[in-house]
């Protein structure tokens, strides 16, 4: 009797973990494309800067975030056959999957993390020098593009303020046409409205572009690295739940083996 009412009580535990991991995997292939949207969102928004960054770092923690949300769809599908089938190979590959992924979200979270730290510090090094020295130049129209974007984006002029477009070498050179800014700082473009820095003309913020930058970088790194960790955390909870229903099944057959 005892026996029985074991043998009944662990088939429900196995019929009520089956239905909790079907649940899991159906929210987890939905996960997978929010990761795969924030990874694309960050590189279609403002794609443009990324030209103006010294290391790919932040490229690179989207594109990882793209790859892991695509493993994460198809495995969460993968996953639903699967647990319904009961086969424990196919759940053992699933649950290989889940490790694999996981590494893979930590490390786009690390990494944004780590580039989060070193974010202002690159901006200060890069930034004035890309400006001052690839702007306008034949061969850097990606740049310019860039620059022109970032300072009608975030409305501002100059990587620090107006006044470093002073030693630039666009503006010193004939091209400029006497320019004191280039046009992108005005704050309604007009063919050579460069050519007066008034702040009624241009804009004036304080800390320049690099401070707007910067906030903005780090935002979206925040975003990159709380998806990616969030996730990878979801993930380890759904790997202990596989073990266990792996462990169940392996039990079953055991039982099953031994009563033949």
């Amino acid at each position: 009797m005892g026996s029985l009412y074991k043998d009944e009580q662990d088939n429900w535990i196995t019929v009520c973990l089956k239905y909790l991991l079907f649940v899991f995997n159906f929210l987890f292939w939905m996960g997978g494309g929010v990761v795969m949207g924030v990874g694309i969102w960050t590189l279609v928004d403002k794609g443009e800067y990324l030209s103006l960054l010294a290391s790919s770092t932040f490229a690179v923690s989207a594109y990882i975030l793209i790859l892991a949300g695509g493993l994460v769809m198809v495995t969460g599908f993968l996953g639903c056959c699967a647990v319904i089938r009961e086969q424990r190979s196919c759940l053992s590959t699933y649950f290989s999957c889940l490790l694999l992924i996981f590494l893979i979200e930590l490390v786009a979270g690390v990494l944004a993390y780590v580039y989060y730290q070193s974010l202002s510090e690159e901006l200060k090094q890069h930034l004035s020098k890309t400006m001052t020295e690839n702007y306008a130049k034949p061969g850097k129209e990606s740049i310019t593009h860039s620059v022109d974007r970032l300072q009608q984006d975030f409305k501002c002029c100059g990587s620090n303020n107006s006044f470093d477009w002073t030693h630039s070498v666009y503006i010193m050179s004939l091209e400029a046409e006497k320019r004191l800014v280039p046009d992108s700082c005005c704050k309604t473009i007009t063919h050579q409205c460069g050519k007066r820095d008034h702040p009624s003309n241009i804009y004036k913020v304080e800390g320049g572009c690099i401070t707007k930058l910067e906030q903005f970088l780090a935002d979206h790194l925040l975003i990159i690295g709380a998806v990616g960790i969030g996730v990878a955390c979801l993930q380890l909870v759904g790997a202990v739940l596989t073990a266990c229903f792996i462990y169940l099944l392996y039990k079953e057959e055991e039982e099953d083996f031994s009563d033949v």
